[in-house]
């Protein structure tokens, strides 16, 4: 169920019924989701090592991505909403996973698609 009311920092905008029947503002829940997404990332990129495992770039947490080295292990995607998931969740699928820079993630999939691996 979706109602107009009033919110404290978003003034008039849509309200939307959660499950245990109170109201909560649709953009005060999309920021929650946005700043969790944000909180889990840096907390991977920590866990990671903080840089690229190839070429050791750490300048921009956006331009780290997390490569599965055995795509019939990947449970799910990490970038694709894996960040609002639990946080022993997130662990798991990363010890799966080799930290590179967006750069890097591009080259070893261009060799896996030219190559073969």
């Amino acid at each position: 169920m979706i109602e107009e009311r009033e919110c404290k920092i978003h003034g008039l905008t849509d309200f939307s019924r959660r499950k245990d029947g109170r109201f909560r503002c649709k953009k005060c829940s999309v920021d929650a989701v946005t700043k969790r997404r944000r909180a889990i990332k840096l907390k991977a990129v920590e866990y990671k090592g903080g840089e690229c495992y190839r070429c050791g770039y750490n300048i921009c947490v956006d331009a780290l991505e997390f490569h599965h080295r055995n795509p019939e292990e990947k449970d799910f995607n990490l970038g694709a909403k894996g960040h609002s998931r639990a946080w022993d969740r997130v662990k798991e699928e990363l010890d799966k996973c080799d930290m590179v820079c967006s750069n890097c993630h591009k080259e070893i999939h261009y060799d896996i698609r030219n190559t073969g691996g």
